[in-house]
């Protein structure tokens, strides 16, 4: 049995990718400091857990041991915090990466996955693809732009098994601690709060159904290419508006939007093209939008 590391595995997306390792038969590690994770998304796993930092060398050299592959979720991945603070971005996404792929060298992981996203390229005519320049307009784009280049140098210099997925979007179970808009939104519905939206509501994203997402990454640790980055996306634009008005109909509510100021940061259009994943990786994404969103309201309904 395959054993794999999954970095920040008590977070929205390593709940969910954990679950689905377990089931396909892998053996887990879970290295998580709980500044954000949640124990109790972990309660009953049958995995092995390290607490502990990603900037604590000692505890990565001893989270990498005797691991087929390490999948590294745990980051800081808020763009306005990364605005609040950018040393503290760095740290955790730059040096915190860098601990994890000179650990892995040493000893001899073949296989490193990393979680990065669309902020490293920032304002692009989109949709966004794996040729464009990255232009990063956030401190969190930049942090992310330098876990890519280090993973895809360490790639080159000594041929460790680096393959960088770009996330879209991300909503869907275990996503109540979280700040995406989705989360957000259920939240505010939950508690009888106004939706906020920054902006006119026109800036579109694309949004990714988290289990369409952990295909991604186990289809992304098995694969034999490496040096390669990829965007993991549904290929579809949706305004925050029409989300708003999606999310309306599923909980059956009269929703009540407060606007504010455009954020700091904040891209107005973004989604990306997927045809690389799929020609290269055999991925591609299976989940509607209105589908997804209903079986997240009922995560949240069941969790509240």
């Amino acid at each position: 049995m395959k054993k794999v590391l999954v970095t920040g595995g008590a977070g929205f997306i390593g709940a969910n990718l954990v679950r689905q390792l377990l089931a396909a038969g892998y053996a887990v590690r879970v290295l998580d400091n709980f500044a954000t994770g949640q124990r109790s998304y972990l309660d009953g796993l049958p995995i092995e857990l390290v607490e502990g930092d990603i900037l604590d060398r000692a505890v990565v050299e001893t989270a990498v041991r005797h691991v087929s592959g390490v999948i590294h979720l745990a980051a800081q991945t808020s763009v306005p915090d990364s605005v609040a603070n950018p040393l503290y971005d760095c740290q955790q996404n730059v040096l915190g990466t860098l601990n994890l792929l000179e650990a892995c060298r040493q000893s001899g992981v073949p296989r490193f996955v990393f979680a990065s996203s669309n902020a490293p390229l920032g304002r692009q005519l989109p949709p966004a693809h794996e040729e464009q320049a990255p232009l990063p307009i956030s401190p969190y784009g930049a942090s992310k732009l330098a876990g890519e280049g280090y993973c895809l140098a360490y790639h080159g210099s000594w041929g460790l098994g680096t393959i960088v997925l770009r996330f879209a979007n991300l909503y869907g179970p275990f996503s109540g601690h979280t700040k995406g808009v989705v989360s957000l939104f259920y939240k505010a519905i939950l508690a009888n709060r106004p939706l906020t939206i920054y902006g006119d509501g026109q800036q579109t994203r694309d949004f990714i159904y988290v289990g369409d997402l952990c295909r991604a990454i186990q289809l992304g640790l098995e694969s034999n290419i490496s040096g390669e980055l990829f965007q993991i996306a549904t290929g579809m634009e949706t305004t925050i508006l029409e989300l708003t008005e999606k999310i309306a109909a599923i909980t059956r509510q009269s929703v009540q939007v407060n606007h504010a100021a455009e954020r700091v940061g904040d891209i107005g259009q973004n989604y990306s093209a997927v045809s690389k994943a799929e020609k290269l990786l055999g991925w591609r994404p299976t989940t509607t939008l209105e589908a997804g969103l209903a079986q997240t309201w009922e995560w949240f309904l069941a969790n509240r």
